[in-house]
């Protein structure tokens, strides 16, 4: 992802310089293929604009062999790690290829949900038989063991 950013910055910086062909000298502007219209256009449109044209853009990652592609009706993002949900509802997507690199852009606004691990009732059901215990303790102590199920029988038992 990080080379897909760099390269993406590389070619705006690229259309921007070589595009537009300019050159500062010794606080001299070399203009070679714009005349002075349009240099007077471009002092009008924000620092970060001048130049970008996105036709030419989508030609030079094409060129790249960068091809993106907005993944539409999107609902729901989730990214699962070991103890959290990371949840994008309503999130834009865009699908990124490079050569020898596929990448998911995801842009919105992400809330977390803290996981929950699912103690299977015949784990619960061993605990109880092995420790004496009733199903709520053999469940509680599994959930505060992560689902160890000798941690949770050796709590119970001692």
């Amino acid at each position: 992802m990080v080379i897909i950013f760099i390269l993406f910055i590389w070619i705006l910086v690229y259309i921007n310089v070589h595009l537009v062909a300019r050159v500062k000298l010794d606080n001299v502007l070399i203009l070679s293929a714009t005349s002075k219209l349009q240099v007077k256009k471009m002092a009008k449109k924000p620092a970060g604009m001048r130049g970008v044209n996105p036709r030419a853009m989508n030609q030079m990652m094409k060129q790249m062999g960068i091809d993106t592609k907005e993944i539409e009706n999107v609902e729901q993002v989730i990214i699962r790690t070991p103890d959290t949900d990371i949840i994008f509802d309503d999130a834009s997507v865009t699908k990124v290829a490079a050569p020898g690199m596929l990448t998911y852009q995801i842009v919105g606004n992400p809330r977390e949900v803290p996981r929950e691990i699912p103690i299977p009732d015949e784990d619960v059901r061993l605990v109880a038989e092995q420790t004496g215990k009733t199903p709520d303790e053999a469940k509680a102590a599994l959930e505060n063991s992560d689902g160890d199920l000798a941690e949770a029988i050796m709590k119970l038992g001692s």
